[in-house]
């Protein structure tokens, strides 16, 4: 008799097992089916984000065909309201690309399609407006050396002090080109581009 009750004991144990790994498989499927949706999410922002790159570029190559196009460089003393550009730029006053004293004078253009916006901004990596070695304030500009056949960096006379600046030939002003598009979803690509001109 004590044999038979222990198995009939025993008989109860396996429907609370049998239970408890349905659950466990049914939350195993349930991330598993979720993880599969996150990963197609992902890969379809990520192919959004880089349409949207490439459709961006649109306002780099705008503003460069304007900037290449300018026929008298004194032109890019001052601010061009309707080319987007903007003489001067300071860093170190916070004006960042979130700041919207950034994209102060920008302009748009569509692409062919017309489907798709883009914003951009010319900045002239200057302090002050004028020509770029002016005295009155005294501007000071990225510069790069202009690329010439190599020479002696200082001439006969030059000053060789370390923070005098020795140019060969003319020093090539540096430009700030950037793009910003606003795509569907909350979508936001911004693109920049530096632009090395002579002066």
């Amino acid at each position: 008799m004590t044999s038979m009750s222990r198995i009939r004991r025993q008989r109860g144990v396996a429907l609370p097992v049998m239970l408890i790994m349905l659950v466990v498989m049914m939350v195993s499927s349930i991330y598993l089916l979720r993880s599969t949706n996150s990963t197609a999410l992902t890969t379809s922002n990520l192919a959004q984000e880089d349409a949207l790159s490439k459709a961006a570029d649109l306002g780099i190559h705008a503003a460069f065909d304007w900037l290449s196009s300018v026929p008298n460089k004194n032109v890019l003393y001052n601010d061009v309201p309707a080319a987007g550009y903007v003489a001067t730029i300071n860093p170190g006053a916070g004006q960042g690309v979130s700041n919207p004293a950034f994209w102060q004078g920008s302009v748009t253009v569509w692409d062919a399609s017309r489907r798709h916006q883009v914003e951009y901004v010319i900045h002239r990596m200057c302090q002050f407006a004028g020509a770029h070695n002016a005295s009155v304030p005294k501007n000071r500009c990225t510069l790069t050396a202009a690329r010439q056949n190599l020479q002696a960096k200082t001439h006969a006379g030059d000053s060789l002090s370390s923070d005098a600046p020795a140019y060969q030939g003319k020093p090539q002003l540096h430009y700030l080109i950037t793009a910003r598009i606003a795509g569907p979803r909350g979508g936001n690509v911004m693109n920049q581009a530096v632009v090395m001109m002579g002066p």
